[in-house]
This record gives structure tokens, sequence and C-alpha cells, in this order.
């Protein structure tokens, strides 16, 4: 029996409106039970729910008994972020394999390890047999965090033991995921451009063992294979400063939580990539580059600050773009005056649009990014300062290397899943309980009516 699942039927509106009549909840139960939703309090401090060694942000500092906003800091096993970047940028050199180690042992490599690592990871860089025909290609989807998804769960059946959660087997698990990840996004966007768009050109580039992670998504991706070094580079930064962002973030939590229950690897980084396939989460890029479409649709003079300004209030009275009220790209959870991975990111922005030819959408940026905190600091009532946060450039990276809208998310996630894969490690190692929060029930209680008298 066939099915048309795009068809919503009155029957189904007039259910789903008593869905949401008898699933509401007063806003004001969470203030009087002190109910912290996303798990932060009204003053923004997050309410702790474990333990990790594995990354740190830092967005305030104790002064005096009193917690003060300060310059945003991330730490990778202790080691500031933005020294690390010095490190790999000005020897010229590719960092996000470098990083993923340090990420997953816990200390940087020699320069001997590191080429053991990196040979080991290219021997991972492969698919099965028949995988991209048979699971790729054949039920294509315009999502491609969809087809990723799938992927990672078809992989379990290729896997001789899928289930074994002993840490040797969880880490080649992790190792292979981290290698094969840019393959599965870019063929999965590749089936899509074909399949469902009228692109009458298809190709299939496999993975060079010499390239870096950055380098081999350019190569793969790109018809003739061509990149700079300069875009390698700023697309390999991207990648080390999306790796990995603390054990609270909504995906990885969710690689904890479904991890503490002691399921294998494929379901838990399945999980983990539903949660950052979510627009509040991953696709916020997505969003940030949409919303910068529109300014420039609708603002005509770029260096008019005052009409930047007075469209962004349209924006945030819900006048204008998507009418959410959310200036996208600007604010962090957990930062305030600044977010080291965008300040880190902006510099080298700033040296691709000039060799893309594209420094008026570099100065609009600059210009929103200035004017954006201010305006929202005077409109909405905050507990702490706002300022850019990664979101804000790495959609314009992704712009100005040409990559398709559809593969942003997808490449967080190749990113990302190096800070998954300690974390899962990390909560396997220690072996704790299973993740369990509790919730309060605030139903009414209510006698039974037998069918007969209802």
């Amino acid at each position: 029996m066939s099915r048309n699942y795009s068809e919503i039927t009155d029957e189904i509106i007039k259910l789903s409106k008593l869905c949401c009549n008898d699933n509401k909840i007063n806003p004001d139960l969470y203030t009087e039970h002190k109910v912290f939703r996303g798990l932060r309090d009204l003053n923004g401090k997050g309410v702790l729910t474990g333990l990790t060694q594995i990354s740190e942000i830092v967005s305030s500092k104790e002064i005096n008994g009193e917690k003060v906003s300060c310059e945003g800091k991330l730490y990778y096993r202790g080691y500031d972020v933005e020294e690390l970047v010095d490190g790999f940028v000005n020897s010229g050199r590719f960092g996000f394999e470098e990083v993923s180690y340090l990420l997953l042992f816990g200390h940087l490599p020699d320069k001997q390890t590191l080429e053991q690592y990196n040979n080991l990871l290219a021997s991972y860089r492969s698919l099965p047999n028949s995988f991209v025909r048979d699971v790729i290609m054949k039920a294509p989807t315009d999502d491609v965090m969809v087809s990723l998804a799938r992927s990672v769960l078809t992989l379990f059946s290729y896997d001789k033991t899928p289930n074994d959660t002993s840490i040797p087997n969880v880490l080649r698990q992790c190792m292979q995921l981290i290698a094969t990840f840019p393959l599965l996004a870019v063929y999965s966007y590749q089936a899509y451009d074909y399949y469902l768009t009228d692109n009458t050109s298809f190709f299939i580039h496999e993975p060079l063992k010499h390239l870096s992670t950055a380098e081999n998504i350019l190569h793969m991706l790109r018809i003739d294979s061509k990149y700079t070094k300069l875009e390698a580079l700023i697309l390999d930064l991207a990648l080390v400063l999306h790796a990995e962002h603390g054990g609270g973030n909504n995906s990885t939590f969710t690689t904890h939580v479904v991890t503490s229950s002691g399921t294998d690897t494929y379901s838990a980084i399945a999980a983990a990539l539903g949660s950052l396939k979510g627009p509040k989460h991953g696709g916020a890029n997505v969003k940030v580059s949409e919303m910068f479409e529109d300014i420039k649709n609708n603002v005509k003079d770029w260096k008019d600050k005052d009409e930047i300004r007075a469209y962004l209030l349209k924006i945030l009275h819900k006048d204008a773009f998507d009418k959410t009220g959310l200036i996208y790209g600007i604010g962090h959870a957990v930062y305030s005056l600044s977010d080291p991975r965008a300040t880190l990111l902006r510099a080298f922005v700033e040296k691709l649009s000039e060799e893309k030819g594209l420094e008026k959408e570099f100065c609009l940026y600059s210009a929103i990014e200035e004017i954006a905190p201010q305006i929202i600091s005077n409109e909405r009532k905050m507990y702490k300062g706002v300022s850019a946060n990664v979101d804000f450039y790495s959609g314009f990276v992704y712009d100005m290397l040409g990559l398709p809208t559809k593969l942003y998310t997808p490449i967080f996630a190749i990113s990302r899943i190096v800070g998954w894969s300690a974390h899962r490690l990390e909560e396997l190692i220690n072996a704790g309980k299973i993740i369990r929060p509790a919730y309060m029930s605030v139903q009414s209680k209510r006698e039974y009516v037998s069918l007969e008298k209802r």
C-alpha cells in the first residue's frame, strides 16, 4: 500500500491540536520548581551533569569573590587553542590530525608519532566494497545529515565486532569513522546533486593517502580536484575549531547519554548526528548565510552603518528575514565578551576574502559584528554580554570556498566526530552509571471513567 506522507489531513490537524493542548506546560512552573530549561539557570549558570578532562570553556573569572565576564578561552586537554593554532599555522602545516590525536589520547604527539597516526588514519580512509553504490546512491536524500547518519548505522553491518565496547575495539571504530566521515559526507552530497537535481555530471574522486583531511575534502568535492594552499589551511582551521567544545553541548552530551546505556559506537554516533542536524545546534551557520543573503538584498549601502542598524532592528523585532527575532551568529550560551573560535577564524577570513575579491562582503560582516551586539544589549534583557560566535564566520568561509550549503553541517560533523569519539571513550573508561536526569511531573490526578460513560 502506497502512502502520501506529504499530505496532512484534517483529521491529523485536529489530533495535533489535542496533542498541543494536552502537552502544554505553564512556563511559570519552571521558575516555581527551579527547573532550568536548557540546563542553565536564570543567570546563565550551567547545571553540572558530569566531569571531563577533554576540553574546557572559560568565559568568566573570579575577582574579589565575584564572577566577572572575560574574553573567551577554549582549552583542548589543557592547551590554549590559540596557542595550538599558532603552532601549526606559523609553520604552514595542517593541524586537524594533530588536534584529533591530542583530543583522543590526551597529549601532543612528537613528529614520528604523528606520522604513524596519520598513516593509520590514511589506511582507514576507505569504504567497504560497493558501499557507495549499495548504500549511498541507492536512496539519496536532500539532507546530507540524514544520509550520513544512515551510512553510519549501516556500517554496523560491515563490522565483525560491532557490539564489542572494549576500549581497543571502540578506539578502532572511532578512528575509522574519523577517517571515513569526509567520504560519507561528500559522496552523499554528490549522490543528492546527481539524482535529485538537474545536474548531469557525476564523479567520484577517491581520497589520497598523502593529503590531510581538509585537502581531501576539497580534492573529492571539486571536479578538477584543484585548491589553493590558503583554501585548504582555512578549511583545516575551521575543522580544528569545531572539533570539540566541552561535554555540555547538545550533541556531545547526547554521546555521553547514549554511551552510558552501553550501546554500540555506531548507534551512539548516529544519535549525535541527529542532535547536530538541528538548526539550533549544527545548522546555525546555514542560518547565518541565509540571513546575510537577506541583508545584502535589503541593505542598499553596505558601508552605511545607520542603514545596517535599522535593518538589524527589523530582524530583531521580527519584522524581517525569518521573523524569529534572532540575529544568527551573534551570542552564545557560554561565551559573552568573545568567542575565541570566531576571533581566530576572523583573521583568516579577511585573508581569504582578499584572495577571492570579496572584501566588500567582509566589511559588511565586520560592521554587523560591531553593531549587532550593541542593539541586542539595548533591546533585550541580558545576564551577560553577546558577541559573534564561530558560526558567524564559518558560513562565510564555506561560501568563499564554494562549498554547497547542504555540506555546511556535515563538515561540522566531520570535525566534531573527533570530540564525540573522545567523549565516548571517556564515558566508557570511567564506566559510570547510566545517565538518567530527573523530571518532575506536573500532571493533575484524574479518576478513570469507563468507555461507555465518556
